[in-house]
Parts: structure tokens; C-alpha cells; sequence
């Protein structure tokens, strides 16, 4: 069995030095859920990553493997990673929900092919037992009190309504207003910062971009993102078209490039099933970390 372990290990590292010669760049990959219980162990990851690469070496392919997490952690997560890297690319071979789409939304660029699947922004937060998605909460609180407003609410739904644990509710509040908050500056600080001129619009093709509107299409993809009344659940598998349709979202699908699907789905595909066979809950790797 340790011969077979040592067979995986020299296999996906082989491949993925392939992978950083075609993108140019360090590979990182994480699997697992995103919590600050991760913090230090993903700092030293970085840090050490960091310290081994090439002085022009700037740029880090970020592989995410993620059913979600808290927003707080994915915003110490972007700090780590961007004091060590000026350009991130994620990976998405298979999904990034949750707090995993809000952590691709800081990259230069999202890989994706048309399996993969980025999810709505709905954060979770820790109601004391378990990690619960907030705005179903608050979605159905604001229902509550518009019955309430219009003179239906029914006995039942009032000592529901009655039942709320408001300072609960408040930080369900701020994880949404967080999570927005984060969307839009990092769409507007990384993802449109090349975009210099319009090419959709067909009213402003050619011309200039400006800040307002890269704010503007910021909003909107974070407002669209955590619509529940669009998506109807929060386990919704988005994937690159919808993202690129619906959105409007620039996504680097490679579903037809011949070179580096091939690359991608072998390096994730050999690690993932290492990781389910192992039974680990979180796993990270680059060419000197196994």
C-alpha cells in the first residue's frame, strides 16, 4: 500500500508541474470545507509555497474543491493568498459552492468546463448546533412580516414570527451584507480590472469601461448571485453557461481545449479519488506539499 501511495504522489505532482508550465504559474489545490479552524495551516501552505517559487513567478492556479464555509474565512483566505501572489487563477473541476463561489470571485480568472459548477451565495453562519444558509432565514422572516403587514398571518405563523431570536436574525443580516460587500469589491478590484472596453453591450461596443459601471455590473452579479426567489435552492449547481448568459460573468471555459482539459481532469481526478479513499475531511497539495 505505501508503494501505491507513493505511485499517487509522484503521479499528480508530475502532473501538476505539467499544468503550472501551461498556465504559467503555481499550483495550489484545496479540498474541503472553508472555516477559520483552517487559517493557520492554510497561512503556512501559502507561506511556504511562496517562499519556494521563482522570483518571476507571480501568479497561483488555485484549484477549489468546496461544499462552502463561512464568508469571513474566505475573506482571510483572499488576504493570505494575495499577499504572496499579485494574479490568481481558480479551478473549478468539480464545485465551488457557497462561500467557494464568493472565494472565485477574487481571481483574475475562473477555469471551468461545462460539468463544473460554481453555486448562489447564500453565506452560512453558525446558529449554535449546526452551519445554516441565512437568507432562507431572512427570506422567510420577510415573508412573515408582509402577512403581517397585510393583516394575514395566521395564529401558527405568529408565534413563529414571535419565536425569532433577534440578534440571531441580525448576524444572518450582516453575513449577507458582508457577502455582497465582498463580491463587489473584488469583481471591480481583480475580475474586471483588464476589462477596459465594452464588447456585449451592443449600444457601447468599443467604448470605455468605466469605474461606475464595473461597480454597477459588480452589484449586479452579487444581488443575482444571492437571489433565492432565482435559484429556489441553495445547492443549485451553476454552471458556465448560465454564469456566462445569466450573469454576464467572464468564465475561461475549457471544455473544448484539447491541452488543458486533459491536464486539469487528471491532476483532480486522481487527487479527488486519493482524498475519498483516504476519508480526509480537508486535504491541500502544491509540488513540495503532499
Amino acid at each position: 500500500m505505501q508503494s501505491l501511495d507513493e505511485t499517487v504522489k509522484a503521479t499528480v505532482t508530475e502532473r501538476l508541474r505539467q499544468i503550472e508550465a501551461h498556465l504559467e504559474g503555481d499550483v495550489a489545490f484545496f479540498y474541503g470545507s472553508i472555516d477559520v479552524s483552517v487559517m493557520r495551516a492554510f497561512r503556512d501552505f501559502i507561506e511556504r509555497m511562496a517562499a519556494a517559487k521563482a522570483p518571476d513567478r507571480n501568479r497561483i492556479i488555485f484549484f477549489l474543491n468546496t461544499p462552502g464555509g463561512s464568508a469571513e474565512a474566505v475573506e482571510k483566505m483572499v488576504e493570505i493568498i494575495r499577499h504572496h501572489y499579485a494574479e490568481v487563477f481558480f479551478v473549478v473541476p468539480d464545485a465551488a459552492f457557497s462561500a467557494g463561489t464568493i472565494l472565485c470571485m477574487a481571481g483574475d480568472r475562473i477555469y471551468m468546463d461545462y460539468s463544473s459548477s460554481l453555486g448562489p451565495i447564500d453565506p452560512q453562519v453558525w446558529n449554535g448546533k449546526e452551519w445554516v444558509p441565512a437568507l432562507g432565514y431572512l427570506d422567510k422572516v420577510e415573508a412573515l412580516l408582509a402577512k403581517a403587514t397585510a393583516g394575514d398571518l395566521t395564529n401558527a405563523e405568529f408565534l413563529i414570527l414571535q419565536n425569532q431570536d433577534l440578534a440571531l436574525l441580525a448576524r444572518y443580516e450582516q453575513a449577507r451584507d458582508l457577502t455582497v460587500t465582498l463580491l463587489k469589491k473584488w469583481l471591480v478590484e481583480f475580475k474586471f480590472r483588464n476589462w477596459a472596453v465594452h464588447r456585449t453591450d451592443q449600444t457601447k461596443i468599443g467604448q470605455a469601461v468605466t469605474a461606475d459601471e464595473k461597480r454597477e455590473r459588480a452589484e449586479q452579479i452579487a444581488r443575482r448571485l444571492g437571489d433565492n426567489r432565482l435559484w429556489h435552492s441553495h445547492g443549485r449547481m451553476i454552471g458556465p453557461g448560465t454564469l456566462t448568459r445569466l450573469l454576464r460573468l467572464e468564465i475561461n471555459d475549457y471544455s473544448n481545449d484539447e491541452t488543458l482539459r486533459p491536464l486539469i481532469r487528471s491532476y483532480n481526478d486522481l487527487l479527488t479519488d486519493y482524498v475519498a479513499r483516504g476519508g480526509f475531511n480537508r486535504f491541500l497539495h502544491n509540488r513540495d506539499f503532499f
